[in-house]
């Protein structure tokens, strides 16, 4: 069995992983519990981390039972392939959710030239600017040290500073 991403129609991804939870299928849609301002009030909400994304653990023959729940899409492509997860990369991101405070978890792309603050590490609290993203690892310059520094992303989190 494998781990595929499917994609959910626009913020029906919590209904469609409760649904294909109710029809026999492992499902994991990662939630975020966040204090939002209601009218009147303070309130606790969960919120997807991915939007409009669920995973699923099927076998390849039974990949097409997704379907039979409203709100799914379709399976996500990579390289002409249904995109698939390895069993550690899941486990990892479930050990975060359940390990970090989910005000500093976000899901963001990280690009060249983009001011980030590091959350996590030796280096917490320091601010650097991507030069570099590869794969799992962003290669950083922390001006105030003088040093390029390699990161390992599945172990380090940070947080894009929205320069106004």
């Amino acid at each position: 069995m494998s781990w595929y991403v499917i994609y959910t129609k626009s913020r029906c991804e919590k209904a469609v992983a409760g649904k294909l939870s109710l029809s026999g299928i492992e499902v994991f849609c990662p939630l975020l519990k966040r204090k939002k301002l209601w009218s009147d009030r303070w309130k606790w909400v969960e919120e997807p981390l991915f939007r409009s994304y669920c995973f699923v653990n099927v076998d390849e023959k039974d990949r097409d039972s997704v379907f039979s729940v409203q709100g799914v899409v379709r399976y996500v492509y990579h390289c002409g392939q249904p995109a698939t997860i390895r069993e550690k990369e899941m486990n990892l991101l479930k050990s975060w959710l359940l390990q970090y405070d989910h005000d500093s978890i976000e899901a963001t792309n990280l690009n060249a030239n983009d001011r980030i603050r590091i959350r996590s590490g030796a280096l917490k609290d320091k601010e650097a600017e991507v030069l570099e993203r590869k794969g799992n690892y962003a290669l950083l310059l922390l001006e105030d040290l003088g040093l390029q520094v390699k990161v390992d992303l599945r172990k380090n989190i940070l947080e894009k500073i929205l320069v106004s």
